[in-house]
């Protein structure tokens, strides 16, 4: 039951019921039509946005796929995944209408009645592997974020078909088999930029191990300012590749201090960030930055990531060719289970989680 207008969420534990208990998100608050922002969705001052510090001409390098082998695109993808950390794809291999599909698929799943959706969410789903959620981690957050979330981690096209949302299902399969020929493509590069010039069994198992896609919704907020769609963090993945829609409202941490730049929706394209793996697995060589989603006052947005990553047992470590070459690490060797579950038990923090696994 919707609570009534006049002041609904001034109790904590009737918005947690609400939006957690109930299923509904914050899609359910916002199709409430509140005047104003409920105060535990208000984020301290130096979490929100501040326009001063977004850079008005900044660009992340958006780099052409079609000759992806020639050596000034791997050159450019190498530089932009040290420089930069976040890079755009145009011209890849994922057709569009892949792309067009899973968009629409994550507007279905979130248009569905809030006592469906439920069913997959931590207290009712039959899979760890499937997980319909809100904000990030709400027990360890003091402020909580304006996004609701489905993640799927994949195991296998079996347990898929059996637990994942039909209405779903197969367009997140197909994308993210669609996306596996430019991820290859991608970490081909990128070892060849270290020097490892040979991808084996065991490297690919290590770099491409496990998969999660995550259908991200961030419906029309009031008081959009006083909050944040996702908190800055960098990712935990060795790869993200991420498709947005039209709406716009990621923005990355620049190279200048506390500067932030827009990352603008361009048709068809996706979007590649390293994560702290594959930072920790280069040696600092390539970077994982710190990025994050402001809230919209107007609009409903949606962004669909693929994580690609190590396996949970997998240790996680500098390559041993970069070590082997005389370099010093600067990376112990961690479980990526541990690293993981180190993430998620904490608040975004922005780059803090890198920590756990500095010598």
């Amino acid at each position: 039951m919707a609570p009534t207008l006049a002041d609904p969420f001034n109790d904590s534990s009737a918005l947690i019921d609400f939006v957690i208990n109930q299923g509904n998100g914050v899609k359910g608050l916002s199709e409430l039509g509140l005047k104003a922002l409920p105060k535990q969705y208000i984020q301290p001052l130096e979490e929100r946005m501040c326009m001063t510090n977004i850079v008005p001409q900044g660009s992340i390098p958006i780099i052409d796929m079609s000759n992806w082998e020639d050596p000034k695109v791997a050159k450019s993808i190498c530089d932009a995944a040290s420089e930069w950390g976040f890079f755009q794809i145009v011209n890849h291999d994922v057709p569009i209408e892949v792309l067009e599909n899973v968009k629409d698929a994550t507007y279905n799943f979130f248009k569905m009645p809030a006592e469906v959706k439920n069913k997959y969410s931590k207290e009712h789903s039959s899979s760890n592997n499937v997980r319909f959620g809100t904000s990030f981690t709400p027990q360890a957050e003091k402020a909580l974020e304006w996004k609701d979330y489905l993640s799927l981690f994949y195991v296998s096209e079996e347990e898929a078909s059996a637990l994942w949302p039909s209405i779903c299902r197969e367009q997140v399969l197909d994308y993210m088999k669609k996306s596996e020929v430019v991820i290859k493509q991608l970490l081909q590069v990128l070892m060849k930029g270290l020097i490892v010039n040979e991808i084996d069994e065991a490297k690919e198992s290590l770099l491409v191990g496990s998969m999660r896609t995550n259908l991200n919704y961030y419906p029309k907020c009031p008081n959009p300012e006083l909050t944040v769609g996702v908190g800055r963090h960098s990712d935990v993945s060795t790869l993200t590749i991420l498709l947005q829609d039209e709406i716009g409202g990621l923005f990355v941490r620049g190279n200048e201090g506390d500067d932030w730049i827009h990352v603008p929706p361009i048709k068809g394209s996706l979007v590649i960030n390293v994560g702290d793996a594959l930072q920790i697995m280069s040696n600092g060589r390539y970077r994982s930055v710190e990025h994050r989603v402001v809230a919209n006052g107007s609009k409903n947005r949606i962004s669909v990531p693929i994580f690609v990553n190590p396996r949970p047992a997998d240790m996680i470590g500098p390559l041993p060719e970069l070590v082997a070459n005389g370099e010093k690490p600067i990376y112990k060797q961690v479980l990526y289970s541990d690293y993981v579950k180190h993430f998620f038990h904490k608040a975004h923090d922005g780059k803090k989680t890198v920590e756990f696994a500095e010598l």
